[in-house]
């Protein structure tokens, strides 16, 4: 199901505290970065932040500038984005801050928290109890299906920034480095012990605000299995797009595919038509780049803006075929092949007989028929 996008915010020491020990809050950012996170927040549908945050700092997260809450209200927004915590055991105090400025609030817990948090808050908030356990995908997808929210801001802490990251449910880390050193093993720190994503993420911006350092990343390996991440939703968009690049046909769909190894290091791209072939499909010319015997391939994810084909009469082998014989078992696509040119196409079934997984992302089907807009009817 469609998740929001979702942004992860914090400021950090040089050696990876978000505060210390002291009885006050360590603030990390300078002035002008504390106005770029009103601005950040005043973009947000929403803003999350654990409910061990709320204890430590009682934070208002607040959109504290009057002209953006303005234009929030010119866009038919509401003034405030939605606050939201998370808690396992419904342990608030219902005396914090956070309860008491800003707009609508959301708890989400557990059955078992459920109770306590409804009893503490009465009807200051929502509050949605999502099983024995604490689920992320479940709740971002209430989130976005319930709430209407598209775009996620969450500042926290540690815990709720981990385990999102691990669960490859983050599509943005926007990381503020601040120019001092905390050095206490009993501070908390950003990230906790865990597996993450293998490789490096993308950088795709760096900017000094005043003494500190903005840095933004977008994590980059892909999925595994069924569950799609975030960065499967990041190389599929870029296969949309590539699918742009087609030179126009009134007999052959456009499509844009990526070929992507388990770290996140892309291998290949390609898309349809490409090099003056007038009948080279997308997931062909991308697989031509690669090396037969790169060992990365067994490991590697296919995404494909359009359903590889099953049959077709230009090539001796169809694409499906094709990425089975590379070695790679995972697929990511944003559409099924409608029966435009081959009736009951079924590259899914080709590739699932083979083992592999297949992931369809539908909330992408839009963006991969714009350049088909003239096959469609």
């Amino acid at each position: 199901m469609p998740y929001p996008y979702v942004l992860l915010s914090a400021a950090v020491s040089l050696d990876g505290y978000l505060d210390d020990t002291g009885p006050d809050r360590l603030l990390l950012s300078s002035p002008a970065d504390f106005d770029r996170v009103d601005e950040v927040r005043a973009s947000a549908d929403a803003i999350l932040v654990g409910a061990g945050t709320l204890r430590a700092d009682n934070p208002r997260l607040l959109v504290n500038s009057p002209e953006r809450r303005a234009a929030r209200r010119a866009e038919g927004r509401a003034e405030y984005p939605l606050k939201v915590t998370v808690t396992a055991s419904g342990d608030l105090d219902p005396d914090a801050r956070f309860w008491h400025t800003g707009g609508d609030k959301l708890v989400y817990t557990t059955d078992k928290g459920a109770d306590p948090a409804a009893r503490a808050l009465g009807p200051t908030a929502d509050v949605v109890a999502l099983g024995p356990e604490l689920d992320w995908r479940a709740l971002l997808e209430h989130l976005h299906d319930v709430r209407g929210v598209r775009r996620l801001m969450v500042e926290g802490g540690g815990t709720v920034h981990t385990q999102l990251l691990q669960q490859g449910l983050a599509d943005e880390l926007q990381l503020v480095l601040a120019p001092l050193f905390v050095g206490d093993p009993a501070a908390p720190r950003l990230f906790g012990p865990g597996g993450y994503q293998g490789g490096r993420l993308h950088l795709t911006e760096t900017r000094r605000i005043e003494d500190v350092v903005l840095m933004r990343y977008e994590p980059t390996a892909p999925g595994t299995g069924p569950e799609p991440t975030a960065a499967d939703r990041h190389w599929l968009r870029t296969a949309c797009e590539l699918a742009a690049l087609c030179p126009p046909s009134r007999t052959a769909f456009s499509v844009g595919a990526v070929v992507v190894a388990a770290d996140g290091t892309e291998l290949a791209r390609g898309h349809s038509r490409e090099g003056g072939d007038p009948v080279v499909h997308a997931e062909e010319a991308a697989l031509a780049k690669t090396d037969p015997a790169d060992p990365r391939l067994a490991g590697a994810t296919v995404y494909s803006s359009l359903e590889p084909c099953s049959r077709r009469a230009s090539r001796p082998a169809p694409c499906a075929r094709l990425i089975v014989g590379a070695g790679v078992r995972r697929v990511v696509t944003a559409w099924r092949e409608p029966d435009t040119f081959v009736t009951a196409a079924d590259g899914t079934g080709v590739l699932v007989d083979a083992g592999a997984d297949v992931v369809l992302l539908p909330e992408f089907e839009g963006l991969a028929k714009l350049p088909n807009a003239h096959l469609l009817p």
